[in-house]
């Protein structure tokens, strides 16, 4: 099996408060966050790489050399001209973030126009990660093509997994959310939504709920993350509960989700221990929402290989 970590969505340029009314700029995104956090975490011997698309501006040239510094790789980047990437702006109040987006003509919303590249992609990979965000930014007939691809992959073995990261602001309708989400789950391995969103636009009222819902649609193995009352597990048709880690502060909550996704996978893929995945990125979680940004460096996440 290779060990390619393949991580497809949008990375946009980020402003977060520098203090004193000003912004500092970075780069950053759900499955972006999630792929920089699984390259802190794996081993040497694993590649990671990022799926998307991006123009040919100074914006786009200036990320594609900060993914690519960042030990991800870029070979596989749809490269479209005239276009830009989107810019979102991070609002914080009491560590909780709100976000301002500016991304409706972003390069990224035409990253599976091109169905045989991403096909070259996904076939390179053992693991495939995409969100809801992912789905809810492609036009109707992209979003299945990816859909058909990950179905695909997810036939031919391939480990599959899919954050619903529900942003209903994305999304045409209810329906269209609730049907595409659906049937990235379908599609998936292993899904890992957050509980609240799950309460609050599919009318959860428990993580059972949540879980049976997911299985029944077809996912094998279920993390459900349920912010600083820990996460439930749901792997092979048992289930194990593990404690979030306690936070002095909170300072931003930015990543959470998204790191605890990619320490969570990347310790996953060496132990298939899901249990002891699961402690491990609650306290890389822990570590993020102690620090500014969605990007947290290596040194700062007391990880126990070097």
């Amino acid at each position: 099996m290779s060990r390619r970590f393949l991580s497809i969505g949008e990375c946009m340029v980020e402003l977060s408060q520098a203090g004193d009314g000003l912004l500092r700029k970075g780069f950053a995104g759900d499955t972006f966050n999630t792929a920089w956090y699984a390259r802190a975490c794996l081993a040497a011997d694993w590649s990671v790489d990022y799926f998307t698309a991006l123009g040919d501006d100074a914006m786009s040239e200036e990320m594609l050399a900060f993914i690519d510094k960042s030990g991800i790789g870029t070979s596989l980047i749809r490269r479209i001209r005239g276009r830009t990437p989107g810019l979102y702006m991070i609002n914080l109040k009491d560590g909780e973030r709100s976000f301002s987006y500016w991304r409706d003509s972003s390069a990224a919303r035409s990253l599976a126009a091109d169905p045989d590249r991403l096909r070259e992609a996904v076939e390179s990979a053992a693991v495939i990660y995409f969100s809801g965000i992912t789905l809810a930014i492609l036009p109707h007939e992209d979003a299945e093509t990816l859909l058909a691809e990950v179905r695909r992959a997810k036939a031919a073995g391939k480990l599959v997994v899919f954050d619903p990261n529900i942003r209903p602001r994305l999304w045409s309708s209810y329906d269209v959310m609730h049907t595409t989400i659906s049937e990235g789950a379908r599609s998936s391995v292993i899904v890992m939504p957050s509980f609240d969103d799950e309460a609050a636009h599919f009318g959860d009222d428990s993580i059972e709920a949540t879980i049976h819902r997911y299985r029944t649609l077809g996912a094998v193995d279920i993390v459900v993350k349920n912010g600083a009352d820990g996460v439930r597990l749901n792997f092979a048709g048992e289930e194990t509960f593990v404690p979030a880690e306690k936070v002095k502060k909170v300072v931003d909550t930015t990543s959470a989700g998204d790191s605890f996704n990619g320490a969570f996978l990347a310790r996953y893929l060496e132990t298939s221990d899901a249990p002891a995945a699961a402690r491990f990125a609650a306290k890389v979680a822990a570590r993020v929402v102690s620090e500014h940004g969605a990007l947290v460096a290596k040194e700062k996440l007391g990880l126990d290989r070097g």
